[in-house]
């Protein structure tokens, strides 16, 4: 039994797609003028073969309409105007004039579009005023209405085409932020723990080798999860299918992970909640898990003296919001303020791009006993 996939309608592509509209151009040119042919044969062969290939060439022309659009549409206003011009039947070639205007429009072409256009417009004009008796001011209403018709027609597809691709490239521009905001938060906290440890193994290695084997420990266990980290936020850039992560995503619920890589780094850290806890999107899940990272990533680096970390989640009717306060000394805080303010370092700058593509705000500076603080506001919808 075929799949969904195999029965569904599949829209021509590439080669296929310049030459489809063509040939259906070209078959209903060919009827309608095959009907005048066999009503009105006073024409001689030689002048009906030059109809014919005037109407095989201009018709066949469209098939590089999307490359050379312009050229093609001037091709076949001048194929057309010989055909009216030489021929005794009125067939249907002014399809093909108005499918090249479609197509110099919706390639973004519009004064060329309108240029030819009106070209096509006073020429048949001056043909009515000649006395061609087959077209009448009617006639050349109607015409003018179908030409501008298919210029914005034209247009509307290429300011449509245009605005996708301006979405997509800012879609594209915000993840790659994502994804440097994540490798900034994966490796700025692990690499600065593995830093402290390494620092304590090599004061306590010549006195208390027993203590260094513990903080090595600690070493080996932060640079595991920062590979697996790295893992994770490169895996969207792969350009084939990878394994399913059998790891949860990062976010609240892998808090006791964080606190447990501080604890061993010197710091105490205490979490406390607030409200009732309610489910979270996976943005705002991870915005907060992220915050709280880089908040406890920027006591380890610059709180100097700092022994205590406290951790305040709060679930209100709206939003979430996060606390994150430590002890360390004022010289500590007033260095990451600097940060703060952009003189430096893009740990806070990003904390705040997370919470306010979610909507929220961050705020931090000094507190008033002479340590530092973080809050976030989060809402529950972005």
């Amino acid at each position: 039994m075929a799949s969904e996939t195999t029965r569904r309608l599949r829209l021509p592509h590439g080669r296929t797609a310049d030459l489809a509209p063509a040939c259906g151009v070209v078959l209903l040119v060919a009827v309608g003028s095959a009907a005048a042919l066999i009503r009105n044969s006073a024409e001689s062969w030689p002048m009906t073969v030059l109809g014919w290939l005037l109407i095989v060439t201009s018709c066949g022309a469209l098939s590089f309409r999307r490359r050379y659009p312009v050229a093609v549409a001037l091709f076949v206003l001048a194929g057309t105007a010989a055909y009216y011009l030489t021929s005794e039947y009125d067939g249907p070639l002014m399809i093909a004039l108005i499918v090249a205007l479609y197509s110099v429009a919706a390639e973004g072409g519009l004064r060329a579009a309108v240029a030819i256009a009106a070209v096509a417009v006073i020429g048949v004009g001056v043909g009515t005023l000649a006395g061609n008796q087959e077209i009448n001011g009617v006639t050349l209403f109607m015409l003018t209405g179908w030409l501008v018709a298919m210029v914005a027609l034209g247009t509307m597809r290429f300011r449509q085409f245009a605005y996708a691709e301006e979405k997509a490239r800012r879609r594209a521009t915000e993840e790659r932020l994502r994804i440097a905001r994540d490798l900034h938060d994966v490796v700025g906290h692990n690499i600065s723990l593995i830093n402290v440890q390494a620092g304590a193994a090599l004061h306590r290695l010549k006195k208390h080798p027993e203590q260094a084997e513990e903080a090595l420990a600690a070493i080996k266990k932060s640079s595991r999860e920062a590979l697996r980290e790295l893992r994770t936020t490169l895996g969207v850039l792969r350009q084939v299918d990878a394994e399913v992560p059998t790891r949860p995503a990062p976010g609240l619920a892998r808090l006791d992970e964080l606190v447990a890589s501080a604890k061993s780094a010197g710091l105490d850290v205490n979490v406390h909640n607030w409200g009732r806890p309610r489910a979270l999107s996976a943005a705002a899940d991870l915005a907060a898990f992220r915050i709280v990272q880089e908040s406890l990533t920027n006591v380890t680096r610059h709180a100097r003296g700092a022994t205590a970390v406290e951790v305040r989640i709060g679930f209100g009717g709206r939003q979430l919001s996060l606390t994150i306060e430590d002890d360390g000394d004022a010289t500590g805080a007033l260095d990451r303020k600097s940060r703060s303010d952009g003189t430096g370092g893009s740990g806070i700058a990003g904390m705040r791009e997370r919470a306010a593509t979610l909507g929220g705000d961050l705020s931090a500076g000094p507190g008033p006993s002479g340590g530092f603080f973080v809050t976030a506001r989060i809402p529950y919808e972005s």
